[in-house]
């Protein structure tokens, strides 16, 4: 069996990219029926986390380097045959979370590096820590076809060695629509949501304008703006922003219409709520972002969508150009969520629609998918240390040439 180490950020933490190591594991885990424990190389700020007492977590702290020597020496020694490095520039310690090069470049097992952030024009000191990381991966596995130029074009990395993958989300839950719009008190309402960290640059400007319009032709409408403020953005500007948003709701009268949900939701939480919505939306300006995983949630389960047509978001919908909507266009953002929310007919449709997209993506799928993808890249590893060995082996074997 192969033997699969991963790392990254990892649960009860805080971050997407816990989560993300987690279910991956767990859908590997359950993939191939095995009882036994992949160990996880957990990154941890300064503060405790309690993460060493869960089996097979080895916790390494983000901002001592010498930790990440330690970590690659501990994987060298282990039967791991394969590491799966997941990669966002601020999990790591160093500049552009340069430290994690330390490991990498010490490991001397096979590794697969998950990009979750790829730039099509990458500018230092990103781009030095992306490109050593990319050339020493022996496997590279994006969210989107889009990044696989990107990467080729600015590091020429081979594009054979670079994988296409879907991300991961939970399945459906239709029990949870009925339960949570019950406890969130949404009977009745025709509900938008948008979820993550309150910050500056994701357009929730733009769904408030165009609510001017949709709530006098859907009464019931509610927009639901689902998260707490960025820590780095609260440590800047305190509540400032979402003070300026409810100044903003207020000043136009939509008080009914507008409610914020400012905490942390755990993902049991969140996929309840985008069960229960109506419509999500993600009016993001930046036409950049290579992936997200709250757009992704919400086509996994199943829920119409509308979006600006950032990387992501292009790729995912391509299909159903429809859905993909101008940044900051907030006329546009109106007549069609009316269009939407106005005809449940137009929904259902819209829903089988995401489920078709979904089937790909659910993390049982790319559990079975990524188990296939690592087992190659051990065999391939396994067949070039034999050939190694053996091409030792015939030059000790070899004639010796005695010089008169």
């Amino acid at each position: 069996m192969t033997k699969i180490a991963f790392i990254g950020t990892y649960i009860p933490q805080r971050c997407g990219i816990a989560t993300y190591t987690h279910h991956l594991r767990q859908s590997i885990r359950g993939a191939r029926g095995w009882r036994g424990i992949d160990p996880v190389i957990a990154l941890r700020t300064s503060e405790a986390t309690g993460l060493e007492t869960a089996p097979g977590i080895w916790e390494l702290d983000k901002h001592d380097r010498t930790a990440y020597i330690r970590a690659a020496d501990r994987l060298n020694r282990s039967e791991v045959a394969v590491v799966s490095l997941q990669h966002e520039f601020g999990i790591f310690g160093g500049e552009a979370g340069g430290y994690v090069l330390d490991l990498a470049e010490r490991l001397e097992k096979p590794l697969a590096v998950t990009f979750h952030t790829v730039f099509e024009q990458p500018e230092e000191p990103y781009r030095s820590v992306q490109e050593r990381l990319a050339k020493r991966a022996d496997m590279i596995m994006v969210m989107n076809r889009r990044a696989v130029d990107f990467l080729h074009s600015a590091f020429r990395i081979p594009r054979e060695k670079i994988q296409v993958v879907p991300h991961g989300t939970p399945e459906p839950a239709p029990g949870k629509r009925i339960s949570y719009r019950r406890k969130m008190g949404w009977n009745g309402r025709k509900v938008v949501m948008t979820f993550g960290l309150l910050g500056r640059g994701k357009g929730l400007e733009t769904v408030i304008h165009a609510l001017d319009k949709v709530a006098r032709e859907v009464p019931d409408v509610l927009y639901a703006i689902v998260g707490q403020t960025h820590p780095e953005v609260k440590k800047q500007e305190g509540e400032a922003y979402r003070e300026e948003l409810q100044a903003m709701v207020q000043q136009r009268g939509l008080e009914d219409h507008v409610t914020m949900i400012d905490r942390y939701v755990e993902e049991d939480e969140l996929v309840g709520l985008l069960s229960a919505c109506d419509l999500y939306v993600t009016p993001y300006p930046g036409l950049q972002q290579i992936t997200s995983g709250t757009l992704a949630y919400a086509v996994g389960l199943g829920r119409p969508v509308l979006s600006t047509p950032y990387v992501y978001a292009e790729e995912l919908l391509g299909s159903y150009p429809e859905l993909l909507l101008a940044p900051g266009d907030a006329g546009q953002w109106a007549e069609r969520m009316c269009k939407l929310l106005g005809s449940e007919e137009e929904r259902l449709e819209l829903e089988r629609s995401m489920m078709n997209i979904a089937r790909a993506m659910h993390w049982p799928k790319v559990g079975k998918l990524h188990l296939s993808l690592f087992g190659q890249l051990a065999a391939k590893a396994k067949a070039g240390a034999a050939a190694s060995s053996l091409k030792q082996d015939r030059r000790e074997l070899a004639p010796k040439v005695v010089e008169a």
